[in-house]
Parts: structure tokens; sequence; C-alpha cells
């Protein structure tokens, strides 16, 4: 179930709006000031490259999970999953605004769940982010029977987390599920045994770069 990446255009559609408008102000504040409009044109270089969606190559093997998001490795540690009521890897990605923000599935296989929590708005680097920020977790099942889940978290600034697949779904690695708005976080919680392939401080890419190795047999896993 390996695809080739998604149709789409290079600029996320959930920044047409947003480009739109800035684009359409700039214009016309320069028809009245050229020199006045050279901050909000800065403004619209910003926006621009921030909805960037480049389409992105996925490495053959079967077990690798795939990085979710651009950014930069903030944790990986073993920890309690949670959301499938289990001890898990967690590897962490934080993304600055400078990141490209769309969100793809770190593997291939079957949404069990995708549930919803208000919280907080903290710095999404810190570690208290992954259970006390906004957040929206995805459960999914490979068919090798592995449990991986994917939290989209908000950041400082981020106001919207935007997920697109729902339970029964099923989502192919490097598949584009959803979108997260200025600068979050997204962490990966990944069965015991699995194989980091990532260090604190790497800087990874969405669907590209492989986070880790799933094992080779599933063990028993829960998810409520």
């Amino acid at each position: 179930m390996n695809k080739p990446s998604y149709p789409h255009p290079v600029i996320a559609r959930e920044g047409w709006p947003f480009l739109a408008a800035i684009v359409l102000v700039s214009i016309i504040v320069t028809f009245w000031s050229p020199w006045a409009s050279l901050p909000l044109w800065l403004i619209s270089l910003f926006v621009l490259q921030f909805f960037r969606d480049p389409a992105r190559v996925a490495p053959d093997g079967e077990l690798y999970v795939l990085s979710p998001a651009d950014g930069r490795i903030v944790s990986v540690e073993e920890v309690k999953d949670a959301y499938a009521q289990r001890d898990a890897l967690k590897i962490s990605v934080f993304m600055n605004v400078f990141n490209v923000h769309s969100n793809r599935a770190p593997v291939n296989g079957e949404v069990l769940s995708v549930d919803y929590f208000a919280g907080q708005f903290f710095n999404a680097a810190l570690d208290k982010a992954s259970l006390q920020n906004e957040r929206n977790a995805t459960v999914l099942r490979t068919s090798q029977g592995h449990v991986v889940t994917a939290v989209q978290v908000a950041g400082l600034i981020a106001k919207r987390i935007l997920c697109y697949i729902k339970p029964g779904d099923q989502v192919y690695r490097g598949q584009r599920y959803g979108f997260i708005r200025f600068g979050s976080r997204v962490d990966v919680y990944l069965p015991l045994g699995s194989r980091p392939r990532v260090s604190i401080g790497d800087k990874v890419q969405a669907t590209s770069t492989v986070l880790a190795e799933l094992p080779a047999a599933a063990s028993e896993q829960t998810h409520a």
C-alpha cells in the first residue's frame, strides 16, 4: 500500500485564503504607496513559504515509521501512550514557523480512532505540551498488527489543528492527513522494541525521513 505522492498544488490549500487576502491588501496599498506596501509584501512572502507543501518520496521498507512532519527531534523516550493504553517509545518532532506544516501518515494501516482534546497553548518544544496542549490523536494499526499513534499538538500560537481522516479509513505512508497552522509539534508513539533511527536535535522531513523501524513481530498491544 505504498503509493506515490498525492497530487496537490505546491501551496497547501489551507493557505489559499490567507495568501489571497494578504496579496490583495498588498496590491491595494501598492497603488496608494509602494513604500508603505513593502512590509505587506514581506508578510506575503512569509505566508507563501509557510504554506508550501512539496511532494515527498517515501523510502522502501514495510517496517519503517516515517516522519509525519518537518522539523527537529525534541524527544526520544519510553513513556505511557495514554491514547492506546500501553507503554511505548515516543519520538517527537517540533515544527517552527519556517517548517512545512502539512502532516503525513507515518505508516500504512487502518485508522482505529481519532480523538480531539482541548488544552493549553504552551511552547510546543516543551515536554508538557504533549499532554497539556490542544491536540488531536490518531491511532493506527498496521497490517502486521503494530499499533502506532500520531498526535498533532498545537503550539504557542497555533490555533487550528486540521485532520482529514476518520476511524475505519485505510492510509498509506506519506499520505497527507492533516495540517497544523503555525508553530506546533507531532508526537509518534511506537511499540516497545522499535529501533529509533533519529536522535534529539536531528532535523527531519515528513515522509522522507525514517524515524524508527518497527519490530519484526508485533507484540500484544492494547487500544482503548
